[in-house]
């Protein structure tokens, strides 16, 4: 059966407190939750995620960010950037976020379940090892993926990025490593204004890092061709132990923090494809939340995400974009067969 994380903890976190108007309120969690309720939660078993150690969010944030997000949440909170505000229950939110991304690894690499998803919030893949940024505090996936390679056993990590925003925290958090292939399909020049193609790690991670940044205004068509042509060909060469997906939904024609075209189903025939990539691996597939500040269309499009997860229908293929597919092609042949 597959594992649903989430905490009451989570919607705790409200940044309105300090910037009114602020897009990253909990109703976004709260409508998720209403949704998948009234499904009877597309029958996966639900789990109380549980506070992270600080141990492990170490394993990639630095010591004095953790005591520094600690502190000032405990004197009230406040701004940490211009986009990214917390109050005083924003760091037990944020335990339990990572700490639920790190126990469905646990629970999916120890064999309890081959699929999870954790719906949780703050954010995590802005936040780099020595710096909260962009809603993000913790990386909570960047920690799942950490914690799997260095306490579960793990030894191949493969993190897929689909959040409209480059996963930048997540990037750096991997720059230099072999055991994490990261792939981020993101609008090209939006915030935080990295993730060029170009770049591809660095050091002994070269290679392991595959960035697609797309147009603005584009649709399912170009997204759905570099995963199925690009990213999935080196993911299956890669051979994860575990799959990670930072699951943002704001590539959506009516997100309104982004330019891309995306629909509710196009959601859906992304993960067809990375369920098949993970029945082919044998690797087990979890998904945290990132992004998606529509708060109905989010309520739409996490239920039909999961439920595309465990159907049965064969995933649809895309012909290659004949300019970035191209492009993303010379690029990357040199370290995957593409």
């Amino acid at each position: 059966m597959p594992l649903y994380y989430s905490h009451p903890a989570c919607a705790a976190h409200d940044p309105r407190v300090h910037m009114p108007g602020h897009p990253d309120t909990p109703k976004r969690l709260q409508a998720i939750e209403v949704a998948l309720a009234e499904r009877d939660w597309l029958g996966w078993e639900r789990r109380e995620a549980p506070a992270a150690q600080e141990a492990w969010l170490e394993l990639v944030h630095e010591r004095r960010l953790v005591e520094g997000i600690r502190e000032l949440c405990a004197a009230g909170g406040g701004a940490i950037d211009a986009d990214t505000f917390v109050g005083e229950a924003s760091y037990r939110a944020a335990l339990h976020a990572a700490g639920g991304a790190c126990a469905m690894a646990r629970a999916l690499l120890g064999g309890e379940a081959t699929l999870g998803f954790c719906g949780v919030r703050p954010a995590g893949h802005h936040a780099e090892p020595a710096r909260a940024m962009g809603f993000c505090l913790f990386n909570n996936v960047a920690v799942a993926a950490a914690y799997a390679l260095r306490e579960l056993g793990a030894q191949r990590v493969f993190v897929l990025d689909w959040d409209v925003h480059h996963g930048n925290g997540t990037a750096e958090a991997f720059r230099h490593s072999p055991e994490v292939l990261f792939a981020s399909i993101h609008q090209s020049g939006l915030y935080p204004g990295t993730g060029e193609l170009s770049d591809v790690g660095s050091g002994p991670g070269e290679g392991y890092t595959l960035n697609l940044p797309v147009p603005s205004d584009s649709e399912e068509n170009l997204w759905l061709s570099l995963l199925e042509h690009i990213v999935l060909p080196a993911a299956s060469a890669f051979g994860p132990d575990l799959i990670l997906i930072s699951a943002g939904f704001d590539a959506h024609v009516e997100d309104p923090l982004a330019g891309c075209r995306l629909r509710t189903e196009s959601f859906a025939r992304m993960a067809h494809h990375v369920r098949d990539l993970a029945a082919a691996c044998g690797a087990p597939l979890g998904l945290v939340l990132e992004g998606g500040y529509n708060v109905p269309v989010l309520a739409e499009c996490v239920p039909v995400t999961l439920a595309a997860l465990t159907a049965e229908n064969p995933a649809e293929s895309f012909t290659p974009d004949p300019i970035l597919s191209s492009r993303a092609t010379a690029q990357f042949e040199r370290y995957w067969p593409l």
